[in-house]
């Protein structure tokens, strides 16, 4: 496949309105926004863009939202994991159908307990269903299930369009397995904010990041010095983003990003029920922690 994943990629919060609905022109608006802003890509309904939380109907809509907005400018990912094989691959079916979606990030199956080889027939399923290029997604702390870096490399060797893996289990030396020991053609991404630099200099390809969503400028530029090799400049941004991170942990780590955006005036809306932040402590830790990017 000739699709390379690189940059700082936004995991784009979708926008509703006051009554949980789908903001078409608030979620365009802030697409535009972000590429604005110097954002290396577009990822419709990853985690901060809340998945999980809508119908199969209204994730076809928002991505062709997303298509639309972007208009060409940067990639387009779109998520179309879900939990059991036969939606995934569905869901993914159709999503491929769109013109415009360059790569399909799909998060291994949620909520049930499997073992290594049912997340290679999962994946293998999934892949022989589109001839987009696949991101294998592994967030374990969400999902229960870790993807095993010999897993990944397994699936990458039977399926030629599953092109990188973002791991977002937090664990460096987990990232470091996918990048020492599955197939150089296999891009891989941080999914931890904290990680984004040191993945890069330990060779993968960039990040998909949810505070890119509140600080696009400042997570983008993690990249682009580093490409430059300006490594202080991109250390010192890198470790700007700490002190956002800490609040993150206060709640429910997307919906904090979420409540970040809103509280700097952007249209996103809330997240959906029961995900929603309504919290003074959070909301006021949040504007102490902009002070410090002013």
């Amino acid at each position: 496949m000739a699709f390379k994943a690189y940059g700082v990629i936004t995991p784009v919060l979708t926008a509703l309105d006051e009554h949980e609905n789908f903001n078409k022109k608030a979620y365009q608006e802030f697409i535009d926004h972000l590429i604005k802003s110097g954002v290396h890509g577009i990822f419709a309904l990853g985690t901060n863009g809340e998945f999980y939380a809508f119908s199969f109907k209204e994730k076809l809509e928002i991505i062709e939202a997303a298509v639309e907005a972007v208009d060409g400018r940067v990639p387009v990912y779109a998520g179309t994991g879900c939990v059991t094989t036969k939606e995934t691959v569905e869901l993914t079916r159709e999503v491929s159908k769109i013109k415009g979606v360059d790569c399909l990030s799909v998060i291994s199956p949620y909520f049930t307990a499997i073992k290594q080889p049912d997340l290679i027939r999962h994946y293998s399923a999934v892949a022989a269903a589109t001839d987009l290029p696949i991101l294998l997604y592994n967030i374990p702390a969400r999902t229960g299930n870790n993807i095993d870096y010999k897993t990944a490399k397994t699936i990458a060797e039977r399926c030629p369009n599953v092109i990188g893996i973002k791991d977002s289990s937090g664990n460096f030396d987990n990232t470091l397995k996918y990048i020492e020991n599955t197939d150089n053609r296999l891009q891989v991404l941080a999914g931890s904010d904290s990680l984004i630099l040191w993945t890069l200099k330990a060779g993968g390809a960039g990040a998909i990041s949810g505070c890119s969503n509140v600080f696009p400028e400042l997570m983008a530029s993690i990249y682009d010095l580093f490409k430059k090799g300006d490594f202080e400049a991109a250390n010192a941004a890198q470790r700007k983003i700490r002190a956002f991170r800490n609040v993150m942990q206060m709640g429910n780590p997307n919906s904090v990003v979420k409540r970040a955006a809103q509280l700097k005036g952007f249209n996103v809306g809330p997240a959906r029920a029961p995900s929603n932040i309504e919290s003074k402590e959070i909301d006021q830790a949040l504007l102490d922690v902009f002070k410090l990017y002013d």
